[in-house]
């Protein structure tokens, strides 16, 4: 190791970033001050290293074989340095956790659960991604994904099967037909305009398949494009609709919604699903607080 005085950290800053960029002009936009302050710090660097680092080409610059040299120096000493800083911001504060699910699950289930996801697992910070549709591209960029699905599952995740999916009918104790749908059986639903998503566009005809109905009698109302917009306009007295039960068990509870019949499995599941050979033990422990809800 050989002893002797370093160039000034701003002067080799500016010169790495004009380097880098290609001009004094860019340089100093990227680092916020003036192309003078640039000029002066590059002249100082020159001086101190009683060397030129560039040459003027027309109206830009090019390294010489000493600013090559240089470059090729700083751009391993500043990514070390910011690896260095990012590896103890991690120590400080863990990393969180992306976990994506639909916008309604997030608005509808998840976000009335956070504090006591947070109290549960304190040491687990999350990052909430809204993404719709099941096992997209898009989802495997994240470390894990909360989602509502049927198997069979697809190759390249890993799926944590958390509680069977069970439906049912919902109608707001406001709506005029909510007295008399608690005492018919489900047949007399034929007659109901139906609030329905474009999301899930099977969730009607799967349900009056399981109740001996012939879908095409259903009339379709009112169509929104998220379950969390269906089940707003349901809980406002709008229109009879159809939800997964952890998403109205609020309002159930409350008597903001009524469900006539009761819920069913759909043969389709609560996941938590991760891109295959993600191993991360903070999803096990997640997935095992998300089952106790589900429980619930």
């Amino acid at each position: 190791m050989t002893d002797g005085p370093l160039p000034p950290l701003n002067a080799l800053r500016s010169f790495e970033a004009a380097a880098r960029l290609g001009g004094v002009g860019r340089a100093a936009e990227a680092l916020h001050v003036t192309h003078g302050a640039i000029s002066r710090q590059l002249r100082l660097l020159e001086e101190h290293l009683g060397v030129a680092l560039f040459q003027r080409e027309g109206r830009g610059l090019r390294l010489t074989r000493a600013g090559e040299d240089l470059q090729a120096a700083c751009e391993g000493a500043f990514d070390q340095i910011r690896e260095a800083v990012v590896a103890l911001k991690r120590q400080q504060r863990p990393e969180a956790l992306v976990l994506g699910c639909s916008g309604s699950i997030l608005a509808r289930w998840m976000i009335p659960r956070l504090q006591a996801l947070q109290s549960a697992l304190p040491q687990l910070p999350l990052h909430w991604s809204a993404q719709d549709g099941s096992f997209t591209a898009e989802q495997q960029g994240l470390d894990a994904v909360l989602l509502l699905a049927q198997p069979p599952w697809p190759r390249g995740w890993q799926v944590r099967e958390l509680a069977p999916e069970r439906v049912g009918v919902v109608v707001s104790p406001q709506h005029p037909a909510a007295a008399r749908l608690a005492h018919q059986p489900p047949s007399s639903l034929l007659g109901e305009s139906l609030l329905h998503t474009t999301s899930r566009p099977q969730a009607w005809p799967a349900w009056a398949l399981s109740h001996g109905l012939e879908p095409a009698q259903l009339q379709l109302g009112s169509g929104f494009e998220h379950l969390y917009y269906l089940l707003e306009a349901a809980v406002a007295g709008l229109g009879v609709a159809i939800a997964p039960e952890p998403l109205v068990a609020d309002e159930l509870a409350a008597g903001r919604l009524l469900a006539p019949w009761g819920f069913g499995a759909t043969g389709g599941f609560w996941v938590l699903a991760t891109p295959e050979g993600a191993a991360d033990p903070r999803v096990d422990a997640l997935a095992g607080w998300l089952q106790e809800q589900l429980k619930g």
